[in-house]
């Protein structure tokens, strides 16, 4: 009997992996005119930000965001779920609350059955259980590949609002998720996956960002983002340039996952094509690496932590806040004036 193929066989890509290039979507964005036309929008394009925010009314702003991707891992419920906690995650990287989702799901009918579509949704129903929110209908194609995804809207009061682009200098950088989906995400792609190194990586990718939402509230933060396809080191560069600052990264307090688990995988060069692509389009704007922290900093991450940047007169009030919450935080590094590269590694 033929064994029966896997949902990442069925995609070019996995998860956020499969986004465009960053210097091929800034042609994009350039090319499109896209502009801010309307003078209630908050955020638009501009700043390569995490949704778009409107203005409702004196006090308050709708959150609107879409994000959706080809299969990262094998089960399909897990693959809803994980889509589902990624799609979210731009409303709290806002320092918003999501209210409802609808789904955005392309599946080839003549390939895979429509039970593990089913389940597809059912997984994402789940994490918009646990988030307190509907997913209240959506959109499905027949498509060449699967994928799938949420557009979510959310809600956030206007003094609440965090942006990527607003950091100030001195400003110290935590990061509350460890970086290596890209890699595992690699290795189960290629078939050669440790079990038990998937479900790690599997409950990482399915842990709300909720705590952005509480991050929100705090006027010491200045800016916060998500760290997704572009890697660690592209959204730090967004964030970066959106405030005209460079910052200064200490990679051995940057938290990745068991070091003993990526090791496996890179030792048998094990690890994403988009790590590269994520280099090609920014590293020039990065001092030197070597090939360990290159592979680290520029892992295409799926569902991955908020990074977020602090004033340094209350870190240890930031780090108060986290212990009811139960939300890891990891200080690696600061803010600093802009100078030749945007970001420097020691």
């Amino acid at each position: 009997m033929d064994n029966p193929k896997r949902l990442t066989e069925y995609s070019h890509g996995s998860g956020c992996g499969c986004k465009i290039a960053p210097n091929k979507l800034d042609e994009i964005l350039h090319a499109s005119g896209l502009q801010n036309e309307d003078n209630r929008l908050l955020v638009g394009i501009h700043t390569g930000d995490d949704a778009a925010v409107m203005s409702r009314d004196e006090g308050d702003a709708l959150i609107s965001t879409a994000d959706f991707f080809t299969p990262i891992v094998d089960s399909a419920k897990d693959f809803g779920r994980i889509a589902a906690v990624n799609a979210l995650s731009d409303v709290y990287a806002m320092g918003g609350r999501p209210l409802m989702a609808i789904s955005i799901l392309g599946w080839p009918v003549d390939r895979l059955s429509t039970t593990e579509a089913a389940d597809v949704i059912l997984g994402a129903k789940s994490i918009c259980a646990d988030a307190h929110i509907p997913l209240a209908g959506g959109h499905s194609i027949d498509a060449p590949e699967p994928f799938f995804g949420l557009a979510v809207t959310g809600q956030v009061q206007h003094g609440h609002l965090k942006r990527n682009s607003s950091a100030k200098e001195g400003d110290v950088l935590f990061l509350t998720k460890p970086i290596g989906t890209g890699i595992v995400a690699t290795a189960i792609k290629r078939g050669k996956v440790r079990e038990e190194d998937a479900q790690y990586a599997i409950e990482v990718m399915t842990t709300l960002n909720k705590a952005g939402q509480t991050y929100g509230t705090l006027p010491y933060v200045t800016a916060m983002t998500d760290v997704t396809g572009f890697g660690l080191a592209g959204h730090l560069i967004e964030m970066c340039e959106g405030a005209g600052l460079s910052a200064s990264i200490r990679y051995e307090m940057v938290p990745t996952f068991p070091d003993g688990m990526l090791s496996y995988y890179l030792n048998q060069f094990i690890f994403p094509d988009n790590t590269f692509r994520n280099f090609s389009s920014y590293g020039s704007k990065i001092s030197k690496m070597d090939g360990k922290q290159l592979q680290i900093l520029c892992d295409p991450q799926t569902s991955g932590g908020l990074l977020v940047a602090v004033r340094p007169e209350e870190v240890s009030a930031f780090e108060a806040i986290n212990r009811p919450l139960g939300q890891s935080i990891y200080p690696i590094g600061k803010m600093i004036a802009k100078g030749e590269k945007t970001i420097v590694v020691e």
